[in-house]
């Protein structure tokens, strides 16, 4: 069994990040990046059913500029096998991606494409549902728990009211969610190693994929910085605060 496991590159989740002046973006200078949280579990996730004897192969693959292959490295430091890089200094959207994806799945015939449900920079949570429909396939998203069973996933999802169990046949795209696993750190032999495995180099126009952008960003502002809380008498100046006040009763 093949797993396709793609990464993105993104301001490292320890970063507090700022506003451009002009507030037409995030300011990038000087700012450590690293590989998406969500897309980290989804290497460790695939690390381990390899490591069960459940996949033969991991390949891993980043759209993006010459920094993301760095986040292909890291996971290839992890325990992946190979890379592709898809290079572009443009910025992305997720039907963009997607569409990509599609055209690699068509020539990599992965079993399972494991991905993060949601990168941390933009949140749109948009790209493994894109993809499984662009390929008509049986998608299990927010994953906490995948089991594989006589060529089916069994996919344990984080929904509203709790936990949902999906069966879903092979090939399938599954997106992982935070407790799923926790991944793992590098050792430094295998950081080594990561440096000698192969990572094919390709661009968008290989795969015949437009990315002309189809949203437009007209502001990026920070959040409100919040107010200090007041206290109250009773309980009954606290209804009247939160429904007069408030507007939440």
């Amino acid at each position: 069994m093949k797993i396709l496991v793609p990464v993105k590159r993104v301001v490292d989740y320890n970063v507090k990040v700022r506003v451009k002046p002009d507030q037409t973006g995030v300011d990038l200078a000087n700012v450590k990046m690293s590989m998406n949280p969500f897309c980290e579990i989804a290497v460790e996730e695939a690390i381990r059913m390899k490591e069960k004897g459940l996949a033969e192969e991991i390949v891993v693959i980043s759209i993006g500029p010459a920094g993301a292959q760095e986040t292909i490295r890291t996971a290839l430091a992890m325990g992946a096998d190979r890379g592709i890089h898809v290079t572009t200094d443009a910025a992305v959207e997720p039907l963009a991606v997607a569409k990509i994806l599609e055209k690699v799945v068509g020539e990599e015939k992965p079993d399972i494409v494991l991905l993060g449900k949601q990168a941390i920079d933009d949140d749109t949570n948009a790209t493994g549902q894109m993809l499984a429909a662009l390929l008509g396939w049986p998608q299990g998203t927010f994953a906490s728990k995948v089991e594989k069973a006589d060529g089916s996933l069994k996919v344990t999802r984080e929904v509203d009211g709790g936990l949902q169990t999906v069966a879903i046949a092979l090939p399938a795209i599954v997106t992982t969610d935070l407790r799923l696993n926790e991944p793992r750190y590098a050792s430094l032999p295998n950081i080594m190693k990561a440096k000698r495995k192969p990572i094919d180099a390709k661009t968008p126009e290989d795969y015949g994929v437009d990315l002309s952008p189809r949203l437009e960003v007209l502001k990026v502002a920070e959040p409100p910085k919040r107010q200090g809380g007041v206290k109250v008498e009773s309980v009954s100046e606290l209804v009247s605060k939160l429904k007069n006040e408030a507007g939440v009763l």
